[in-house]
């Protein structure tokens, strides 16, 4: 079923995982608080997306809280080898559905075994720090103590790889210097560029780029380019969104998310999507002022 090639990989935590991934929190329910509505349709969504070529899965037991991850433990446990499930670790859901900051040693403590528990492992392939900054974007300050708290919980075996998530370049500078991260995960996509330079220092040191919201979030791209390029190639604007992070840059991973199997096939699909120059020239100019 799979259209991907083994080719177009990267390294994530010492595997070689397909650059077009999944992001499990559209799978909870509406504000990514409460259950799916359709479980059903939210177990298949994961086992097609494994079952077409992805091996990266990015979760969160705070989404729901504990939603995503129990409904990736029911349907993809055991897991299989080639699978890299990136998780994160920072913040707290409040009954209200609100995002709240944990990030003292003892929350970061808790949050790391609640997603051990519930997706059922021993250990966690990769745990990015959240920081909270400035809700969905980075916000400048000390991040020593919290990634410090993680680096001793990889020491004791219950995580293997850190990452980042809504940092600053010198955030990751000062992570780096504590442990090695192998991903950073920020907000970043066709409209969004302010990471521009932080993706291609990441690439120079074999990390790996993870962009969130990738097709814009919660307020989907807006480009009459963007739908020119895509009414030229017979592709979706929302495909080709996809398609140029991938050419932007060979350390870039993609995670976009759906709890609809119609969209997962046509994000996988984006994955063959080649852009010629003038498309990317084109498609450059969006974010030409970001």
């Amino acid at each position: 079923m799979s259209n991907f090639t083994k080719a177009d990989t990267f390294a994530l935590g010492g595997r070689a995982v397909n650059r077009m991934g999944y992001g499990a929190m559209q799978l909870a329910g509406s504000g990514v608080f409460g259950p799916p509505k359709d479980r059903d349709a939210a177990l298949a969504v994961l086992r097609e997306a494994v079952a077409s070529g992805v091996n990266h899965i990015d979760t969160s037991d705070f989404y729901g809280p504990h939603v995503t991850n129990q409904l990736i433990h029911e349907a993809l446990h055991p897991y299989p080898d080639d699978l890299v499930i990136v998780t994160k670790v920072g913040a707290l859901r409040g009954a209200d559905a609100s995002w709240n900051p944990a990030q003292s040693p003892a929350e970061l403590t808790s949050a790391v075994h609640d997603n051990l528990r519930n997706l059922g492992v021993d250990a966690l392939d990769v745990v990015n720090l959240r920081v909270m900054g400035d809700v969905h974007a980075p916000a400048e300050g000390s991040i020593a103590r919290q990634f410090t708290a993680l680096a001793e919980l990889q020491q004791r075996g219950l995580i293997r790889h850190l990452g980042l998530s809504n940092v600053t370049a010198t955030q990751v500078a000062e992570a780096r210097g504590i442990a090695e991260v192998v991903c950073v995960q920020n907000h970043y996509n066709l409209a969004h560029r302010e990471d521009d330079a932080l993706i291609d220092e990441l690439g120079r040191h074999g990390i790996a780029y993870v962009p969130f919201f990738p097709l814009g979030g919660f307020t989907p791209l807006q480009s009459d380019v963007l739908s020119d390029v895509a009414r030229r190639l017979g592709e979706t604007p929302m495909q080709v969104a996809l398609a140029w992070l991938l050419a932007r840059a060979p350390n870039i991973l993609l995670i976009p998310g759906t709890s609809s199997l119609v969209h997962l096939r046509e994000n996988l699909a984006a994955a063959t999507i080649r852009l010629d120059k003038d498309a990317l020239g084109e498609l450059a100019t969006i974010g030409a002022h970001a």
